[in-house]
C-alpha cells in the first residue's frame, strides 16, 4: 500500500545520497536488487579490485573492503577428495541425565588454515564450504597514454567523482587519467541478475582503455576470495551468438552458471583465458550482462531500459513503506542518525532481500565460506516486516520450508518432535561444524517470530496463518520438547550455547534471553493455534506454565544460571525489547540490568548488533535517552563508513549488516508504539517524523494464554 504523507521522502532520501570526491578503499560502493550485487571502485567498475581485497591490505598495512559480483543462488562444494563426511565432526556431550547427544562440534575455527587441514580436515572441510562464487569482474583495462604503463593503483588517477543517487539506483562515476577524461553509469536490473553499464571515455580513441570481463576460480578458506593463480581448475567457453550477443558458459567444480553479455560501440575478443575483453570502436560503450544459473532465454535489455526499471523500482521502494524524517531535531547527531537509517535501508534492500538468508557480509565480500547464520537473518532482514514492507523479509522465508525435512532429521537424530533449525548453513541446510553454532539455541525461535511479524505488518491477513502453518507449528513442537524436566520445572539443559557465546556449553543452564524468547514463541505459536480454531497441545500449556524463571544475581537479571561474564554480546537484555514483554520480565529488574550493561560491560568487545539490542531494551523500558545514546555511542564496531556499512574487524569483516538491520529495527521501535502510531515523549532536542509503520508482535502477559 501506498503511503500518503506529508513527509517529503525525496528530499530525504537526496540529503543523503553518497558522494566521493577521493578514493576510499573501506567504503566502494554497491548497486543491487536484494538477490544480485556488484560493488565498484572509483571507476564505477572493478578496476583495482586487487588493491582492494583484504589480502593485499594486509600486506600494505591498510584496511580495504572487496569488490564482489555476487548471487543469492551461486555456491558450490570444493572437491571432496579425502571423502570425509558430517558424521567424521561429531562428538558426544552428556545430558543430566548422564545420557550422551552428538553434535557436529569437532572443529576449532583458532587454528590456522594448515593445522585444521592437517589435524581436522572434516571440519574444515564443512566450516569453508559451500562457498559462495564471485561471478566474474568487470573492470576497465587502463594505459597511461603518456607512458604506456598499465595504471594498477588508484593513486594515478584525478578528478575522481563519484555519485551514488539512492532516490534512482544509478551510480554514476568520472575520472581522469593522464588528462583524458571517463565519464560512467553503473546500474543493477530491479528483478534480473542484471547489470547495465554506460561508458564514455577519452580513453578510448587514444587506444588507451578497454572493458573486460574475466572470471577466477575460488579459494577453499574461511575468506573464500577470489582465486587468479589455479588457471586450469576451472572452465570458460566463450560462443558470439549471431545476434552479437555473447554466451559464456562457465564451471567451476560441480557449479555452471551462464552469463549473458550484449555491447555496443566495441568488438569483443576472446583470445585469453577466462576473459571477454570489449575493444572499443568509438568514444562510448554501452554494455548489459547478465548471470544465470540455467541457460537463458529471456533477451537481454537495452542500457537505458534497464536504467529506466531500475530507477522506477527505486522510487517505488522510497515511496512505499515506512518512513522517517529528523529534520525538525535540534541535537546535532540528528543529521549521522537518519543518514544511518537511510543508508541501512538501501544497503539492507540490495544485499539482505533475497530468496536466502544473507551472509553477515551480504553480497559483497564473502566471510565464513559465503555461508549465513540463521541467528542473524532477524538483524539482517525482521525490519522489513517493521518498516512495513513484509513481502521483502518474505523472499527468503520459503527457503525454512525448503530445508523442513532436514530440520526435522536433525531434530530425531537428537531425540526431539519438530524442526531443528541449523545455525551456520548453505543453500541445502547442511550444518557447519564448530565448537559453538551447533549447540546455538536461540534461532529456534525465530521462524515464529518471522510468521508473526509478517502477520501483524500484513493487517492480521487470515492467508499469513495459513502460509506458515506449519513452520510455526514444527518449531514450537521442538521448542516444547527440547525443555529439561527437572520437579516439575522445564529447564533450557546442557549441552547448550547461549547468543552470548562465552560459556561452557557443557554447563550452561537457563540463558536468560533463550527462557524468554521460547516462552514468548510459544506463546504465540498457541495463539496462532487458536487464530486457526484449533486446540492448543497440551504439552506447549505444560511448558508455558512451568517454565523456569529467568537467573537472577543480586537485584538484576544473570544471563544464565551462574556468573554472568560481562564480555561479547549482552544478550540477556534482549528477553525485554527484542522480545515483546512477558510475564517472565520484571521491568525493575531488567531496568537495573541494564544500568550494569551500561556500567560494566567490556563495550569494546561488543558487536554491531549490540547496540541495537540495547536500545531495543531501553525503549521498552520508556529510556528513550539510553536508547538514541546507545545507537550513536562512539565504539569501533559501532562506526558506519560513508558507504553506510557497519564496519567491524579491519581485512576480516569489512562490514556486517546485522548491525544496519539492527539499527532500522531498534528505530521502529523509537519512532512508533506497538501500533504503529508515532511515539511521544522523545528526549529534548529530537523530533521524529513517523509514518507508515505497521503493528508489531505485541506482548503476551499470563492471563491470555487463558
Amino acid at each position: 500500500m501506498k503511503i500518503q504523507d506529508a513527509i517529503d521522502r525525496r528530499a530525504v532520501v537526496a540529503r543523503h545520497r553518497i558522494r566521493h570526491t577521493e578514493i576510499d578503499a573501506e567504503a566502494p560502493l554497491s548497486v543491487g536488487n536484494g538477490e544480485f550485487c556488484f560493488t565498484a571502485d572509483a571507476t564505477g567498475l572493478q578496476t583495482f579490485a586487487d588493491w582492494h581485497s583484504r589480502a593485499a591490505a594486509r600486506a600494505d598495512g591498510r584496511s580495504a573492503t572487496p569488490l564482489g559480483t555476487q548471487s543469492q543462488w551461486a555456491f558450490h562444494w570444493a572437491p571432496n577428495p579425502a571423502d570425509v563426511t558430517l558424521e567424521d565432526t561429531m562428538e558426544q556431550f552428556e545430558r543430566p541425565d548422564g545420557t550422551t547427544v552428538a553434535h557436529p562440534t569437532a572443529y576449532d575455527w583458532r587454528l590456522t588454515e594448515a593445522e585444521a587441514r592437517e589435524l581436522q580436515p572434516a571440519g574444515y572441510y564443512y566450516w569453508v564450504n559451500p562457498q559462495r562464487l564471485h561471478l566474474g569482474r568487470l573492470a576497465f583495462r587502463i594505459t597511461d597514454p603518456k607512458s604506456g604503463q598499465i595504471v594498477g593503483d588508484p593513486a594515478q588517477l584525478s578528478d575522481t567523482e563519484q555519485t551514488l543517487d539512492l532516490w534512482t539506483g544509478l551510480l554514476d562515476s568520472a575520472f581522469s587519467v593522464g588528462g583524458l577524461r571517463t565519464t560512467s553509469r553503473t546500474a543493477v536490473h530491479p528483478t534480473r541478475d542484471l547489470l547495465a553499464v554506460s561508458v564514455t571515455s577519452e580513453l578510448f580513441a587514444a587506444h588507451a582503455a578497454t572493458i573486460r570481463l574475466s572470471f577466477a576460480t575460488i579459494q577453499d578458506t574461511w575468506e573464500a576470495d577470489e582465486d587468479w593463480t589455479r588457471p586450469d581448475a576451472h572452465e570458460t567457453a566463450v560462443t558470439v551468438l549471431p545476434d552479437g550477443t555473447v554466451e559464456v558458459f562457465r564451471r567451476v567444480d560441480d557449479a555452471e552458471y551462464w552469463v549473458h553479455l550484449h555491447a555496443t560501440g566495441c568488438r569483443v575478443e576472446a583470445s585469453e583465458p577466462h576473459v571477454v575483453e570489449l575493444i572499443p570502436e568509438s568514444d562510448r560503450i554501452e554494455l548489459v550482462v547478465e548471470f544465470t544459473h540455467s541457460k537463458p532465454d529471456a533477451p537481454l535489455p537495452a542500457t537505458q531500459e534497464a536504467f529506466d526499471a531500475t530507477a522506477a523500482h527505486w522510487e517505488s521502494y522510497w515511496t512505499n513503506g515506512a518512513f522517517v524524517d529528523l529534520s525538525g531535531s535540534s541535537d546535532p547527531r540528528a543529521h549521522e542518525l537518519e543518514r544511518r537509517i537511510i543508508l541501512s535501508q538501501y544497503l539492507t534492500a540490495i544485499q539482505c532481500a533475497g530468496s536466502l538468508p544473507p551472509q553477515e557480509s551480504g553480497l559483497v565480500c564473502n566471510s565464513w565460506g559465503g555461508t549465513f547464520h540463521l541467528e542473524m537473518h532477524w538483524w539482517h532482514a525482521a525490519h522489513f516486516a517493521l518498516w512495513g514492507r513484509p513481502a521483502l523479509l518474505e523472499r527468503s522465508l520459503a527457503w525454512y520450508r525448503d530445508i523442513l525435512p532436514a530440520a526435522r532429521a536433525n531434530a530425531a537424530r537428537l531425540g526431539y518432535p519438530g524442526a531443528r533449525w541449523p545455525k551456520h548453513v548453505g543453500p541445502e541446510g547442511v550444518e557447519s561444524p564448530n565448537e559453538i553454532g551447533p549447540l546455538l539455541i536461540w534461532q529456534q525461535s525465530h521462524p515464529i517470530s518471522y510468521a508473526e511479524l509478517v502477520y501483524r505488518a500484513s493487517g492480521d491477513d487470515e492467508q499469513v496463518l495459513t502460509d506458515y502453518a506449519e513452520l510455526v507449528d514444527e518449531t514450537a513442537e521442538f521448542l516444547a520438547g527440547v525443555l529439561w524436566w527437572d520437579d516439575g520445572i522445564a529447564h533450557l539443559a546442557p549441552p547448550l550455547m547461549p547468543a552470548q557465546e562465552r560459556y561452557d556449553a557443557a554447563t550452561t543452564w537457563d540463558p536468560t534471553f533463550e527462557l524468554a524468547y521460547i516462552w514468548w514463541a510459544l506463546a504465540t505459536a498457541s495463539e496462532w493455534r487458536r487464530r486457526r480454531g484449533l486446540d492448543v497441545p497440551p504439552h506447549w500449556q505444560r511448558a508455558l506454565d512451568a517454565i523456569a524463571p529467568l537467573p537472577r544475581s543480586e537485584d538484576r537479571y544473570a544471563a544464565v544460571r551462574g556468573e554472568t561474564a560481562l564480555v561479547d554480546h549482552p544478550s540477556l537484555l534482549g528477553a525485554f525489547g527484542f522480545v515483546p514483554p512477558t510475564p517472565l520480565v520484571d521491568t525493575a529488574t531488567m531496568s537495573r540490568t541494564l544500568d550494569m550493561v551500561l556500567d560494566e560491560w567490556d563495550w569494546n568487545a561488543t558487536w554491531g548488533w549490540d547496540y541495537p539490542l540495547i536500545a531495543m531494551c531501553a525503549t521498552r523500558l520508556g529510556r528513550l535517552d539510553t536508547a538514541i545514546e546507545t545507537l550513536l555511542r562512539r565504539l569501533p564496531r559501532n562506526r558506519y563508513l560513508t558507504n553506510g556499512h557497519n564496519f567491524q574487524v579491519p581485512n576480516r569483516l569489512p562490514l556486517y549488516l546485522p548491525g544496519n538491520g539492527g539499527l532500522l529495527a531498534a528505530v521502529a521501535m523509537l519512532a512508533s508504539d506497538d501500533d504503529g502510531r508515532p511515539r511521544e515523549g522523545l528526549p529534548v532536542g529530537w523530533r521524529i517524523r513517523a509514518d507508515g509503520f505497521p503493528a508489531r508482535p505485541r506482548g503476551i502477559e499470563a492471563e491470555d494464554r487463558a
